[in-house]
């Protein structure tokens, strides 16, 4: 497995991520970008947390709208406050949050107006809950199950290859800077999704008729090729849908069932490793008045603060909760499978169907190239994961085997900033 250190700091309640990791933010990049209109000159992709300090003395104090989709100190949180108390540390306090918990100022599917309207400055945007405001951002999470399905490579592979392919498809882009929108992480999930069944129900026959709760396009065909009901409850009545029998299964993460509690309730789990199904994702974007108005340093820091946001999720998210959930599982009397091989059929048919559509989806000038990206970017981060030496296990050794110290992501936060967010940094 991977043996270098990240240089950000693990315990979450003292001042989250005090530094970023060296790699990311002491490279070896020599040249100093020029300065914007807004704010002088900015740093070198390299620079210390001292080098920042120092270049914001002469900048005035910053203030930024944003807000939490947790309540403040919830584990779910986690990955905000440690991207907002490194921005904040790194500039020497210069740049401060004014932070309304809970989607306080905006739910999840109004936060782009949030943004555009001045009520945030900063936050979390989910293009899927307007598809047809954002095709090509919708087209690209309908296509996530064609990522890895294990328990560690899956998020590590599917947190990096979607963000390659968002910066690589213009149509993406273009849909944000269309909006007044500036994005800045186009794309992290949750962890892969899994059919969570009170029953076992691996095979065709005994998916017939089920009642299944789900969201997303994708999603909703994939169930129903494994001749399944899909139905959509509200997250916050899950619980009771299915200790009530209302829903048979849910498609979720072990991340989604952790926080409903119903893993009991759901012990029968399968995610297969040749047949997967799409995620939910978010991405964080700010008004592109708010981004122009910053200096060059501000945005450079906000921007190589990115993978802060990126390991967070799936540090402090995602591996414990498939930990933590597989446990659960597991106490409950289940355990984790692949599909029956009829169902593995179906479903990677319907996966084929779906993926092909996209070669022929209007959002997208060149629609080939947009799938041909999908299939290039998946490939290489399957392989670069593989090459950086993670170990990878099954589910259910997953519970046992996992501590957090068995896992750095150091070096996959130095290859995903270099190859994906680098290109891209402000100058």
């Amino acid at each position: 497995m991977s043996t270098s250190r990240s240089a950000w700091p693990r315990a979450v309640g003292a001042v989250a991520a005090a530094s970023l990791t060296a790699a990311v933010l002491a490279g070896c990049a020599e040249t100093t970008s020029s300065g914007s209109s807004e704010g002088g000159e900015g740093l070198a992709y390299g620079a210390t947390k001292e080098d920042y300090i120092a270049a914001f003395a002469d900048v005035d104090p910053i203030v930024l709208q944003t807000q939490s989709p947790a309540p403040k100190g919830s584990p779910t949180g986690v990955p905000v406050e440690r991207y907002l108390d490194t921005v904040t540390e790194w500039s020497g306090g210069k740049i401060t949050f004014d932070v309304a918990y809970s989607n306080a100022v905006a739910p999840p599917a109004e936060i782009d107006n949030a943004l555009v309207d001045g009520r945030l400055d900063l936050w979390h945007i989910i293009p899927q809950y307007e598809p047809a405001e954002y095709p090509a951002s919708t087209a690209l999470t309908d296509s996530s199950f064609v990522s890895v399905q294990s328990a560690l490579h899956g998020p590590l592979q599917s947190n990096a290859w979607i963000n390659q392919v968002a910066f690589d498809t213009p149509e993406i882009l273009a849909e944000y800077e269309d909006k007044g929108l500036k994005i800045l992480l186009p794309e992290y999930n949750s962890g892969s999704n899994g059919l969570f069944c009170a029953t076992d129900r691996r095979d065709l026959a005994a998916l017939n008729g089920a009642q299944v709760t789900a969201s997303g396009r994708s999603i909703n065909s994939e169930v129903s090729a494994l001749g399944a009901n899909p139905v959509s409850i509200a997250y916050t009545e899950l619980f009771e849908a299915l200790q009530r029998g209302i829903a048979d299964c849910s498609v979720t993460s072990f991340t989604v069932g952790m926080l409903g509690g119903f893993l009991d309730q759901t012990p029968q789990v399968v995610i297969d490793p040749a047949a997967g199904v799409a995620v939910g994702w978010g991405g964080m974007a700010m008004s592109t008045q708010a981004w122009d108005s910053l200096p060059l340093v501000a945005q450079q820091l906000l921007w190589d603060s990115l993978t802060v946001y990126l390991e967070s999720n799936i540090e402090d998210k995602i591996l414990p909760n498939t930990a933590e959930g597989v446990k659960a599982v597991l106490a409950a009397g289940g355990s984790v499978h692949p599909y029956a091989d009829d169902a593995r059929s179906a479903l990677v048919t319907e996966n084929t169907r779906l993926l092909d559509a996209q070669r022929t989806n209007p959002a997208f000038d060149d629609d080939d190239a947009f799938v041909d990206r999908i299939e290039s970017a998946t490939a290489e981060w399957e392989s670069i994961i593989a090459e950086l030496g993670y170990e990878d296990v099954t589910y259910d050794e997953f519970a046992a085997w996992y501590t957090p110290e068995v896992v750095d992501l150091g070096d996959y936060s130095t290859k995903v900033y270099e190859q994906i967010f680098l290109p891209h940094r402000p100058a």
